[in-house]
């Protein structure tokens, strides 16, 4: 029998929004442990709002909402409210009810930046990981490390002399007039943008097109090749080998060595010095390009030492995430400090996509 094409839908719902998400569905273990790991910042959060005043958008909701953005690839906050305005099983997840109004998308981004003042993207990593069934996945003593591009939100027009020497802007050109760069010599020195300050004109290598960029860095452990740490800085030549070393002192504080993984552009006499006086073992790709490596038989006869150089490469899986489906290869945000805050969690994002798997293969 035909069923009828009837138009109007009922006035009242009794199916709890509990029961229209099926008990194997991903994102029911992934909502598990960001619960764990929210309940455990509730002293970070009652620090970032006053006792008094109106009521604003739980920090709780707003961290579970950015990251479904992250999860489905929502380009916007404008979008994400759209989005849990009819999504049934987005509701879920943030913890809305059926009848709850969503968000205004400019109230939502107003109360997502207070977070930036008390760093809760690292706090969130660090309280996943904290957790005994997530603790128990980690390696404590083998990591890789890492660098990715992360394309600053700012155009190359909006690059100009810092002192204020450049030629006026054409008329009748409109807000994006012809500009013609040939010929002139641009530096981090002498140039900066006027829509991001603290972007930096930087090249992957010879031949590539310059771009306003930040690096991304990530510290992944060798075991199941999860981010263990992240951090973001301007871009330069030296920033890959500060920040790695940042990132693993705070490991290497033990009493037998550990050892990091890392490509040829860490191959720095400096660089591989610090990591020895630090007891880490530095497991470098030899970069013997017209130069000799600061890395030699003591270390490459080892066995780990090959071990390392072939997992050390499962870090650009996190980064090809990171860039493509949490949308950070070009940044929708300007300054470091929010570009850093939302790299880090987005950082989070992919390792709580993995973890569900990881959790139940360990039983």
């Amino acid at each position: 029998m035909r069923g009828g094409d009837n138009r109007t839908g009922e006035l009242f719902s009794y199916v709890d929004l509990e029961a229209r998400v099926r008990r194997d569905h991903p994102l029911r273990a992934i909502r598990t442990i960001v619960n764990e790991a929210l309940s455990s910042l509730e002293l970070e959060f009652a620090a970032l709002y006053s006792p008094i005043g109106r009521p604003s958008i739980p920090p709780e909701k707003l961290l579970r909402a950015m990251l479904l953005q992250a999860f489905y690839s929502i380009r916007s906050e404008r979008l994400l409210m759209e989005r849990l305005e009819y999504d049934l099983l987005f509701r879920w997840f943030v913890g809305i009810g059926l009848d709850d109004a969503a968000w205004n998308h400019s109230v939502f981004s107003k109360n997502r930046d207070r977070l930036l003042e008390g760093d809760i993207a690292a706090k969130f990593l660090a309280a996943v990981l904290a957790q005994p069934k997530v603790k128990k996945l980690l390696s404590s003593d083998h990591f890789s490390v890492d660098g990715t591009l992360i394309e600053a939100w700012a155009s190359m027009k909006s690059v100009k002399p810092k002192d204020g020497s450049g030629e006026p802007p054409a008329q009748g050109g409109g807000r994006n007039a012809e500009a013609n760069f040939h010929g002139q010599k641009r530096s981090n020195d002498t140039h900066a943008s006027t829509t991001d300050p603290d972007a930096r004109l930087y090249r992957k290598g010879k031949g590539k097109e310059t771009k306003l960029c930040f690096i991304g860095h990530g510290l992944m452990e060798n075991r199941h090749g999860l981010l263990v740490d992240a951090c973001l800085t301007l871009a330069d030549g030296h920033a890959e080998r500060v920040a790695a070393l940042h990132m693993i002192e705070p490991r290497a504080d033990r009493p037998t060595a550990i050892t990091l993984g890392a490509d040829k552009a860490y191959d720095a006499e400096d660089f591989v010095n610090e990591l020895r006086l630090m007891n880490v073992t530095p497991h470098v790709a030899q970069n013997t390009s017209g130069r000799s490596s600061a890395i030699d038989a003591r270390t490459t006869r080892h066995g780990g030492y090959a071990v390392s150089q072939r997992i050390r490469k499962r870090i650009e899986e996190a980064f090809g995430w990171i860039k493509t489906v949490a949308g950070q290869e070009k940044t929708s945000f300007r300054g470091r400090d929010r570009v850093a805050w939302t790299f880090t969690f987005a950082a989070t994002a992919y390792n709580l996509v993995r973890l569900p798997k990881l959790i139940a293969e360990t039983g």
